[in-house]
């Protein structure tokens, strides 16, 4: 078993390191603060082939492997979790399931141009009465004589959506009041009855916009299903699965930028004559983050290393992602702890870092789903 990165994952870390540190982390609190959209610095991570990086180079892709992925999404989310979701989403959520699932034709139309940063991809799943029990979605796909669907319905709190050009959209597509089938189908943006409402008011990662998508009558031609028609549960279950390991790893690099500003805080602060890193209580507190935020690590590149392998990694992806996000709100709170008043003020960046950690627990499946996953890996 290997630990350490190979040569070229170092060389992705310091590039991804390097770039977090001049464009991303300046910009942070700015982004916070005013929600707007960090053109700028998707356009870079296009550039540097970080908006497809797993996807081999003849599909537009970096041709890189899941590790180097997970390190990637780590080093943005410390700098900045928005930037780190929007990476992930293009990746994982987009980017992998038509390179596992999608024709020759629609690799080259549509992954090859979103894999490159042309243009962004979303997923959608989630509906206002749908979450966690994504079967029993509202969306329907009634089917056409010439192979295609007329879609109605609406999901929300689709991350890139306000931005992206295509949606991988997941419908009912044969009724059934106890197990309905559904089906994949990549739907463009402009497509006649297809429209986006404003961007959600969120509690944290206020850059990376999310949007309720609304479908009425849109017309999805035969060569936009994605996978087989009435497979669609599968798309969405084996896309979940990868894009957990991209949530975990959001939620590492928050809580490692966190655990940073604790430490070098804690040199700085002084009480009772010494600083506070001098005192048990504060040493107790950052050596559990320390430990935590390792621990979670491993299990995100166990998971990636996985999947790069070709193994099932559906109960892996699930615990490096259960773990990571709690742990990632545990360090956090323990950060604003160590910086008491200041910790709570908007003027430092923790109470930022402790908002976006919170939504690591429930996007891609929330904390309860995750211990069901692993759960049923147990007892199968």
């Amino acid at each position: 078993m290997r630990f350490e990165l190979t040569e070229e994952q170092s060389l992705v870390q310091s590039t991804a390191r390097e770039f977090a540190k001049r464009a991303v982390e300046p910009k942070a609190a700015e982004l916070d603060r005013s929600g707007r959209w960090p053109a700028e610095i998707v356009t870079e991570m296009a550039e540097l082939g970080f908006l497809g990086m797993a996807i081999p180079a003849e599909h537009g892709g970096a041709g890189l492997d899941h590790v180097s992925y997970a390190i990637v999404v780590e080093e943005m989310s410390r700098a900045c979790a928005s930037t780190g979701v929007i990476m992930s989403v293009n990746n994982s959520l987009f980017c992998d399931p038509l390179e596992k699932f999608g024709t020759p034709e629609q690799k080259e139309r549509v992954l090859a141009p979103t894999a490159s940063g042309q243009m962004l991809g979303a997923f959608g799943l989630t509906e206002p009465a749908s979450g966690s029990d994504a079967r029993m979605m509202k969306t329907v796909a009634d089917a056409q004589g010439d192979g295609g669907f007329i879609l109605n319905g609406a999901k929300n709190w689709i991350t890139c959506g306000p931005h992206a050009e295509h949606i991988i959209v997941f419908a009912i597509s044969t009724q059934d009041a106890v197990k309905p089938k559904h089906t994949a189908m990549l739907v463009r943006r402009g497509t006649p009855g297809f429209s986006v409402a404003a961007p959600d008011h969120k509690l944290g990662i206020h850059a990376a916009h999310s949007a309720t998508i609304f479908f009425e009558n849109v017309r999805v031609a035969k060569e936009d299903i994605l996978g087989e028609v009435g497979a669609g549960f599968k798309v969405a279950m084996s896309t979940l699965d990868g894009g957990r390991i991209g949530i975990a790893a959001q939620a590492i690099g928050i809580a490692q930028a966190a655990f940073e500003k604790s430490v070098a805080y804690s040199k700085e602060r002084h009480s009772f004559g010494a600083p506070i890193c001098d005192h048990q209580a504060i040493q107790f507190m950052l050596a559990d983050m320390a430990t935590e935020i390792e621990a979670a690590r491993l299990l995100v590149l166990r998971a990636a290393r996985m999947k790069d392998l070709g193994q099932k990694h559906t109960a892996e992806s699930s615990m490096a992602k259960l773990f990571a996000s709690e742990m990632a709100t545990r360090v956090t709170h323990k950060a604003i702890q160590i910086h008491g008043g200041y910790g709570y003020s908007v003027e430092y960046p923790i109470e930022r870092h402790y908002r976006d950690a919170r939504i690591t627990e429930i996007y891609e499946g929330t904390s309860e789903i995750q211990r069901i996953v692993v759960a049923n890996a147990l007892f199968r």
